[in-house]
């Protein structure tokens, strides 16, 4: 399952629920296979979604831990370019894993109010800002491909029960 959505839509705490929630359950980050990656290549990207090894790790890695552990995936990482979407899910469809992808959405408004008001990532403020342009310029691909739960006056309970709905619905 995937979580996608700007940052501050609710992904890491809709996450942390949705692992309550679902039997067998884990949050798979691909953030950390960035992470890694930023400790062994020095290439100048902004974002190490833009490193091409990326992409496939993160499939591989996925693929791999769901084959060892089994149950459900839950990877809550935003991802605004489609090409980068469909390189992860389509490979991961070829390696056999169905893939749900959920858009957590909130309007404009919202997003900047609960970023400004982010405790955690205070540092990251200014980068989580500057990203909306580009959420909304993501946001006719991301209604096409994924099915868009509104987090607006939700809570992170609320929404992985919304979230869990889909899951037993189809």
């Amino acid at each position: 399952m995937w979580l996608n959505g700007t940052f501050g839509a609710g992904k890491t705490a809709t996450a942390g629920e949705l692992v309550r929630l679902l039997p067998a359950a884990r949050i798979f980050d691909p953030e950390q296979v960035g992470y890694m990656l930023r400790h062994v290549l020095h290439e100048p990207v902004d974002d190490f979604q833009d490193l091409p090894p990326w992409r496939p790790l993160v499939r591989e890695t996925a693929t791999r831990v769901l084959r060892h552990a089994g149950g459900t995936l839950v990877a809550p990482q935003t991802v605004l370019v489609e090409a980068y979407a469909r390189e992860i899910f389509d490979g991961l469809a070829d390696d056999g894993v169905d893939v749900r992808h959920f858009v957590l959405h909130a309007d404009e408004a919202e997003l900047v109010r609960r970023i400004e008001g982010d405790r955690v990532e205070r540092g990251a403020r200014a980068w989580r800002l500057d990203h909306l342009a580009r959420y909304r310029q993501a946001l006719p691909w991301l209604r096409r491909d994924g099915t868009v739960v509104d987090t607006a006056g939700r809570s992170p309970q609320e929404v992985a029960r919304v979230i869990a709905g889909h899951l037993t619905s189809g």
